[in-house]
């Protein structure tokens, strides 16, 4: 009889190790096998949330079909504790297994609400933009002048109170360190006084995420070291016998550049025209030279310049000076800095607007009249239409 019964229970058991087994085997399978989830959703996790949460989170949206699944995944993968706040875009079909690693890996949301503070050649411009979850972009919502009289709108105000919105400023190519410091006077989402204006042409335009509360010095220091390392990159690697002496002075060419086009496939040539002029001692004569030593930088001249004013004696009218002025006249941007420093090798050593948005070169001033002739005929054309 007791044989029987130890050959019944050691059955028992037998089959009770079969079930746990598959159990935790089916279980594997629904933590590691593509989700239910059929369109991508955002997932927001608040700060001070935990897994269990954030499962009944999932299984409410459909992301899940067990939270315990989840959970005993998470607790396995010693996960549980990693969870990170943010907005996280789930993709259709992710697995749980997927899921944790993305709630807990760290780093940025990779979905939600972003402000995006862009300071731009004339004004500066607030874009409210959300992850749209199907296409997994930036969609617009809103966007609005700062420095307006008008109140921001509604879903701007609601962003700002928004815990886990993120900030982003970005500077155009082309500006002027006034013009920054100016502009960042206008996002509300900064803080403290900036006592000084940085050199002109010392600032990287660029793309800089912020928190809620960051220093606007911190933002233009960091400004500033990332351009004094794409400007020491850029002279480390520089082509030989440039006329150039010092990076400053290739900070100062570039500067040229930038105002001069927003061509990319033109910078190497236009700034080899000037290399040849500085070469043989050829006055650049840039008309955004000038119009700096108009307006220091400080906002846009908004109309041509006048005869008197390209006679005028001034420190940056390469009309009147010899060889680079004395400063940069903006700030360039990484495009422009490598163009100074590795012109194409062309012999031109004139340039005129062309009527499409870039220009014509030239090597010989004939040849220079004769783009300048066909310029002042679409000018003329432009003006009677």
């Amino acid at each position: 009889m007791w044989r029987n019964i130890a050959s019944n229970f050691l059955t028992l058991f037998i089959l009770i190790l079969v079930a746990v087994a598959g159990v935790i085997t089916w279980g594997q399978n629904q933590y590691r096998d593509g989700g239910p989830l059929e369109a991508a959703i955002c997932l927001r996790v608040p700060s001070g949330s935990n897994m269990v949460r954030v499962s009944r989170d999932l299984e409410a949206q459909g992301a899940i079909s067990h939270g315990s699944i989840f959970r005993a995944g998470a607790d396995y993968q010693d996960k549980t504790g990693l969870l990170k706040a943010g907005s996280f875009l789930i993709p259709a079909g992710a697995s749980m297994e997927e899921i944790v690693d993305q709630v807990t890996r760290g780093g940025q949301s990779t979905c939600g609400t972003e402000i995006n503070f862009r300071i731009g050649i004339v004004r500066a411009q607030i874009d409210l933009r959300e992850v749209d979850p199907e296409s997994g972009r930036f969609v617009e919502v809103a966007s609005f002048d700062p420095g307006a009289e008008a109140a921001a709108p509604a879903a701007y105000s609601e962003a700002r109170e928004d815990s886990d919105v993120r900030y982003r400023v970005t500077l155009a190519e082309g500006i002027t360190s006034w013009q920054i410091v100016e502009e960042l006077k206008q996002a509300d989402f900064l803080t403290g006084d900036v006592t000084e204006i940085p050199a002109e042409g010392s600032l990287a335009p660029d793309s800089y995420e912020v928190r809620a509360g960051s220093s606007r010095q911190d933002l233009l220091d960091e400004m500033a070291a990332r351009q004094e390392r794409t400007l020491a990159a850029a002279w480390d690697a520089r082509a030989p016998d440039l006329p150039l002496n010092s990076p400053e002075e290739a900070l100062i060419l570039a500067s040229i550049i930038e105002k001069e086009t927003a061509v990319a496939d033109e910078r190497r040539t236009i700034s080899q025209v000037f290399v040849n002029r500085l070469k043989q001692g050829i006055r650049l004569q840039t008309d955004p030279t000038v119009i700096y030593g108009i307006t220091r930088g400080q906002g846009v001249l908004g109309r041509g310049l006048r005869r008197s004013e390209l006679d005028r004696e001034t420190p940056w009218n390469t009309y009147r000076i010899d060889g680079l002025p004395p400063t940069p006249i903006a700030n360039p941007g990484r495009a422009s800095i490598a163009a100074a420093l590795d012109p194409d090798g062309s012999p031109f050593i004139f340039f005129v607007a062309d009527g499409t948005g870039g220009h014509a070169f030239a090597e010989t001033l004939a040849e220079h009249n004769r783009n300048v002739a066909k310029w002042r005929e679409i000018e003329a054309q432009r003006n009677d239409n």
